[in-house]
């Protein structure tokens, strides 16, 4: 299955192209997770129940549960079958018909059947995270017809990707949580079908993945040369000099380097310059997407886009970049950065079309050259830039009062940055100190990570950065972080409160598109009118991974194009791992 019916592989694959299909079992791979999904948390933990809002879950948990097919890497959206062995489609589009392999088993041997899908599939819509939730509005149910296939429905002009989102969902046993509840934040291990099940693990500090030994779908040819370690493990840090101390020690073997200070002066401890660590940079050619400050717009005080826009201004990118960040990023200035659906230059006529039953409600800026944020001379006497800012505050009504700038209605405007971890607070000094030059009273408020995961959710907070990207054929997930409707749902990805009947509409336009040059534009009117809302403070992006790794692993050649393939692809190679023993 693909969106657009483009599929690179045969019927009779044998294995996807960037894996090397005789990968030897066996060794440690151990790292600290580099991205989340739902509820897990980077830096902590205190739940195995990763599909839920309540707590906060381990990372990893998706690798202890089959799900129907799975993603190739090398293609934008494909998918193929793992529990399914094969799957009907209407001519309509509205009914998946799916046939389950026979082989297919939990880890405690029972059969995997279509009411153990089925249940799966409806109990996510009904009580899973809301982004799940969210994402399954166009999903209408699911039904067992036998023991081995089952039936999915779909609402007439559904979103174009939600097929491939259900099929991407995780299979629970029916059985398992027959005696207890779904929408439960538990520590208990749940009763997975995936290559791996949870082994030891310590709240808050570390969870480990054993390989299932006999694991039923490791043959199969969407997973042959994958799933190569015995173990998987994921450490937690809740400062990240201290994960990088981590690894200087060997307390684990890989590393994916995310702060430019560390990865310019810190490598030169003597297993690096000895060789038992290496360095490597990796292409990425997935769509970077949007990191910044979010503004939070469901609070008065940051209703006027002016204002908004003054905060953007306070903001110098090129000092920050050149003096903290050592000169290694590019400024973000799109959501689908990196990518051809980042909108450029004028308007052509098919996005004016887009567009065009908005002109009475929309910016003229719109329909003109996209906004860019403002490019200082990076000497950090960004006076052009806190000048125009000034100005764009006090045309939003806010005058200086007694040394403070104040709102409209006189009171004195003041910003909370919300944060979990220190390493971003050097980012924050020199924006602070630029915004009190306006007036504008500004602090950072670091918290704890279970307390920032719970205001997040609740959207308690003024600004807080985020960094968020999607898929080359994004689609129905494009509503968690944009549309009125995840506004106001607790949990969404809709961090700025973005409320507006043209991102909507838009939202709309790009889940319908049958053709990727659609799409694209769709996408592209869609970035114009974000961009025109002034919604966050753009950060920085490169379009690569810094990563670094004692040299005790294997991998092939090719590196697959959307995901880095790790640890997916890698294996332990212990003549690699002995040579580094005995170097050290």
């Amino acid at each position: 299955m693909s969106a657009f019916g483009d599929l690179a592989y045969p019927p009779d694959f044998q294995h996807f192209s960037y894996v090397d299909p005789n990968a030897p079992k066996g060794g440690l791979f151990s790292q600290i997770g580099p991205d989340r999904q739902f509820n897990q948390n980077f830096l902590t933990f205190n739940s195995l129940n990763s599909y839920i809002l309540k707590g906060d879950a381990a990372q990893g948990m998706e690798l202890t549960f089959a799900t129907l097919m799975v993603r190739s890497g090398d293609e934008p959206d494909a998918m193929y079958g793992l529990a399914a062995e094969k799957v009907r489609r209407s001519a309509d589009g509205l009914t998946y018909e799916f046939f389950l392999r026979p082989q297919a088993r939990f880890h405690d041997g029972t059969l995997m059947t279509a009411e153990d899908v089925a249940f799966s599939l409806n109990i996510l819509k009904e009580k899973g995270h809301p982004l799940i939730t969210q994402s399954l509005r166009d999903f209408t149910g699911a039904k067992a017809d036998s023991e081995r296939s089952l039936t999915a429905t779909f609402a007439p002009k559904r979103a174009r990707d939600v097929p491939l989102l259900v099929v991407a969902l995780p299979i629970f046993s029916r059985a398992y949580y027959a005696t207890k509840p779904f929408d439960e934040s538990t520590l208990d291990v749940p009763l997975g079908s995936g290559a791996y099940k949870v082994g030891r693990f310590e709240a808050g500090r570390y969870i480990e993945y054993e390989r299932v030994k006999n694991w039923w779908g490791a043959d199969l040819s969407v997973a042959r040369g994958q799933n190569n370690f015995d173990i998987v493990r994921f450490e937690f840090y809740r400062d990240r000099d201290v994960g990088f101390e981590g690894f200087t020690a060997q307390n684990y073997l890989f590393r994916e380097e995310f702060t430019s200070r560390t990865w310019a002066t810190r490598y030169d401890f003597p297993a690096v310059k000895d060789r038992r660590v290496k360095r490597d940079t990796l292409p990425d050619d997935t769509p970077s997407g949007a990191q910044g400050w979010f503004i939070n717009t469901r609070r008065p005080k940051f209703s006027d886009p002016k204002l908004r826009e003054a905060l953007i201004d306070a903001f110098d990118f090129e000092w920050t970049n050149k003096t903290i960040m050592y000169g290694a990023y590019e400024r973000t200035v799109s959501v689908f950065q990196n990518s051809d659906m980042m909108a450029k230059g004028l308007p052509g006529p098919e996005e004016v079309a887009l567009l065009a039953p908005f002109r009475d409600k929309l910016p003229a800026e719109v329909f003109g050259e996209p906004y860019l944020p403002p490019v200082s001379d990076g000497t950090g006497q960004n006076r052009e830039q806190l000048r125009k800012a000034s100005q764009l505050l006090a045309a939003a009504g806010c005058v200086i009062k007694d040394g403070k700038r104040t709102l409209p209605s006189g009171e004195p405007i003041t910003i909370e940055f919300l944060l979990d971890e220190q390493s971003f607070e050097p980012h924050h000094a020199p924006f602070v100190k630029n915004l009190a030059t306006l007036g504008i009273d500004a602090t950072v408020r670091l918290v704890d990570p279970v307390q920032y995961q719970t205001r997040r959710n609740g959207f308690d907070f003024d600004i807080t950065v985020d960094r968020f990207s999607f898929s080359a054929t994004p689609g129905d997930s494009l509503r968690s972080f944009f549309s009125s409707q995840a506004a106001a749902l607790k949990g969404s990805n809709n961090l700025a409160g973005i409320a507006d009947p043209a991102v909507d509409a838009l939202i709309d336009a790009i889940v319908a598109a049958d053709t990727r040059p659609a799409l694209t534009t769709a996408c592209r009117a869609l970035d114009r009118v974000v961009r025109t809302g002034r919604y966050w403070i753009p950060q920085w992006y490169k379009a690569s991974h810094w990563i670094a790794y004692w040299d005790v692993f294997g991998h092939p050649p090719a590196q697959p194009r959307y995901f880095r393939g790790i640890p997916d692809t890698w294996w332990y190679d212990p003549d690699k791992a002995a040579k580094t023993q005995r170097a050290g």
